[in-house]
Formats: C-alpha cells, sequence, structure tokens
C-alpha cells in the first residue's frame, strides 16, 4: 500500500501534467484559432476584394455556433469525458485552417467558418475546464496556472502570424497555423486521464440541466458573464479608437491597451501564490467590483495617461480574475455534478452580449457623434454584473 506521501506526490505530478497538458493545447488553440484571426483581414481584401465586413462575419459566425454548441458539448464531456472531444476538435480546427488557406468563394468561407464555430466548442476553454475540474486534485490552483499560460497567447501568436503572412503570404501562414494546430490534440490523447469506463446499465443520476438552469445561482451567474462577455468584447474593439478620441499621444494609446496582457498575468500570479487562501467566490466579488470602478475612471478620467493607466489595472485584473471565476467558480458555486453542460449553458448566456456588442457600441457612437455615452453603458453593465455575481455568491 503506498505511503500518503507518495500519494500526494503522484496526485500533484498528475495536476502538473495536466496543468502543463491543458495550458499549451490552449495557448496554440486560443493563437491559431481565434488570436490569429485579425492579421489575415487587410492580406485577404487586398487579394479577393472582399469587403471587410464580410471577412469579419465569419468570425461572428463561429462565435453563434460555438456558444450554441456549447451545451452539447458539455453533456458529452459530462458523460464521455474530454479527452478525445478536446482532440478531434483540435484536428477539426487544423482542418478548417488548411481549407481555409485555399479560399476563394465567399460562402466556401463562411461555411468553414461555421465548422470552426464546432471545432472551438469542442477544442476550446469549456471542455478543457471540465477536464479540469473532474480530473484535478486542486482544479482552483490548476486552473490558475493554466490562466497564467495562456496569458501569453496574444504575446506570442500575433508576432508570430504577422511574421508568417510577411514572410510566407497569408495562405502558406494558414498552413503553418494548420500544422501547430495539430499539436494540442495529439497532447490530449497522449496527457490526459482516461475516464473510467460507464457501464452500459449504469444510471445517468439525478441531475437535471432544466433544474440547474432555474437555479437563482445560475441565473445570478449568467447576467454576470453576459455583462462581463458585452463589456470585454466591446472593448476589444472599441477600446483604441476610444482612447484616441480622448486626444491621448498614439504611444500612449498603444501603452494602455498593451497592458492589459501583463496585468492580467500578475493578477493570476497572485491568485496562484494565495492558492487555497482565497475562495472563488470572494475572488468573483473583488473582480466585479473593479469592473464598475474601472468603467466609471474610464468615463470620467481627464486624458492624463496616469488615470487612464489607473482604468487599465482596475480592468485588466477584474478581467484576469473573471478567467478563472467561470471555471473554478461555477463549480464552487453550483458543483462539480453537470459541469459541462452548466457551464455550455452559460457559454450560450453570453452569446448574444459577445455578438452584439461591437455593433451596438458602433451605432452609440455613430448616434451620439462620439465615444461619450459608452463608458456610462459599461458602468451600468458592470454593476449590472456585480449585483448579479453577489447574488450567485450567496446560494449554498
Amino acid at each position: 500500500m503506498a505511503a500518503p506521501e507518495d500519494s500526494v506526490a503522484a496526485s500533484r505530478a498528475a495536476d502538473t501534467r495536466l496543468l502543463l497538458c491543458i495550458a499549451i493545447g490552449q495557448t496554440i488553440g486560443w493563437g491559431t484559432l481565434f488570436s490569429t484571426f485579425a492579421l489575415f483581414g487587410a492580406p485577404m481584401e487586398a487579394e479577393l476584394g472582399w469587403s471587410r465586413a464580410s471577412i469579419n462575419a465569419g468570425l461572428t459566425l463561429a462565435m453563434l455556433v460555438s456558444g450554441f454548441a456549447a451545451v452539447p458539448v458539455g453533456q458529452h464531456v459530462d458523460r464521455h469525458g474530454g479527452r478525445r472531444i478536446l482532440a478531434w476538435g483540435g484536428w477539426l480546427g487544423a482542418a478548417l485552417l488548411a481549407v481555409w488557406s485555399f479560399a476563394g468563394s465567399l460562402p466556401v468561407y463562411w461555411a468553414l467558418w461555421a465548422g470552426m464555430g464546432l471545432a472551438q466548442a469542442a477544442a476550446l476553454w469549456g471542455p478543457a475546464m471540465a477536464v479540469v475540474v473532474t480530473s484535478a486534485r486542486d482544479p482552483s490552483r490548476t486552473i490558475t496556472g493554466i490562466t497564467f499560460i495562456t496569458g501569453f497567447t496574444g504575446t506570442i501568436f500575433v508576432p508570430l502570424g504577422a511574421a508568417l503572412i510577411e514572410g510566407l503570404g497569408w495562405r502558406h501562414a494558414l498552413q503553418v497555423l494548420a500544422a501547430l494546430q495539430l499539436i494540442p490534440g495529439l497532447l490530449a490523447l497522449w496527457l490526459l486521464p482516461q475516464p473510467p469506463p460507464r457501464p452500459a446499465t449504469a444510471p445517468h443520476g439525478g441531475f437535471s440541466l432544466r433544474a440547474a438552469v432555474r437555479r437563482p445561482a445560475f441565473l445570478g451567474l449568467a447576467g454576470c458573464f453576459a455583462a462581463h462577455a458585452f463589456i470585454g468584447i466591446g472593448l476589444g474593439a472599441h477600446a483604441i479608437p476610444l482612447l484616441r478620441e480622448r486626444g491621448l499621444p498614439e504611444a500612449s494609446v498603444l501603452l494602455i491597451v498593451a497592458l492589459h496582457g501583463p496585468f492580467q498575468v500578475a493578477a493570476r500570479l497572485a491568485l496562484f501564490a494565495l492558492g487555497r487562501r482565497v475562495t472563488m467566490r470572494g475572488v468573483g466579488l473583488l473582480a466585479t467590483l473593479l469592473t464598475p470602478f474601472g468603467m466609471l475612471v474610464l468615463a470620467l478620467a481627464p486624458p492624463e495617461i496616469a488615470w487612464l493607466m489607473l482604468y487599465a489595472l482596475c480592468w485588466a485584473v477584474a478581467d484576469g480574475l473573471m478567467t478563472i471565476v467561470r471555471a473554478a467558480g461555477v463549480a464552487e458555486i453550483l458543483g462539480r455534478e453537470g459541469y459541462g453542460a452548466i457551464t455550455g449553458a452559460l457559454s450560450v448566456a453570453t452569446v448574444v452580449p459577445r455578438t452584439a456588442a461591437p455593433l451596438l457600441i458602433a451605432l452609440i457612437w455613430e448616434g451620439a457623434g462620439g465615444y461619450g455615452p459608452v463608458p456610462w453603458l459599461l458602468v451600468a453593465l458592470a454593476c449590472l454584473g456585480a449585483a448579479s455575481f453577489a447574488l450567485a455568491a450567496r446560494a449554498r
């Protein structure tokens, strides 16, 4: 019989292997299937003559498909584990990147991005976190470590994608990214634990997704994550022109935006160091209070870099922590039973805010003749998100 020390050491080694496998797979997956998308717009416009709106419609379509596919994918992970679906989803993404490199027809391009939505639903965050929650000895710490590594995705893949496009052209660059995207599937099959076999006669248990989504805690988390998704995607699309409108020098604008990643990583590193001394409820409350404060600073701050750096710090820390709360916090508040299906349902709740945010903010800018009302809209949504999370955090 193994000594307790040996059992603890083996569990820690398994968590480390799980952390590295998921972190590397997610970094590559997000880098190839999402983060580099914007780099391909200009060369595709130049060669194919497609409009920018037509090209970006592909990503919007993928986000819609991914959101609505999240529930069946999550249910599959609950029943069969996430090892195989992460592998096959990753390889589907690789195949579609390769198909994209030969694109010459707009309908075909849109069809492949609909398929890319399925690949993203199967290969990216939701199934990966379900594997961690069900397999890790310390899921919260493991997820925090994963997000610390994945925080460098844009830092790695945006320069890499730009260099590949410049050196090889956009079509061959996609083929290189497709080859890289084969790696996550191989890692999943090689390193992730095999789920225990489920007898054909095993009962499905008492979990009901229909009952779960009616719980006040679920509704609170759904409202919080929807508000956060609108703010995050909206600022991702409009932060640079909004800051430029304030009259800041271009270097200051780019610095404020560029610091989002390092501030996120610093927050996650601090959380990793704190370990079990904090709860996900507490982390979520901090993040959801920092968000409206940061948006209020954005609304009221004079066009001075020191004030806007305070906005950048508050928003980046909140955003970095919420990535962890969306994974580990759901398990802490709603439990692990049916985790894949529940997180899939929460993803559905963010579909409309994520896809509508860039367009709605653009319409406000056009109607108001500037971005003046936008920060106040974000303040209101952030307050709604904080109240919603507080409701969820009180649940037991």
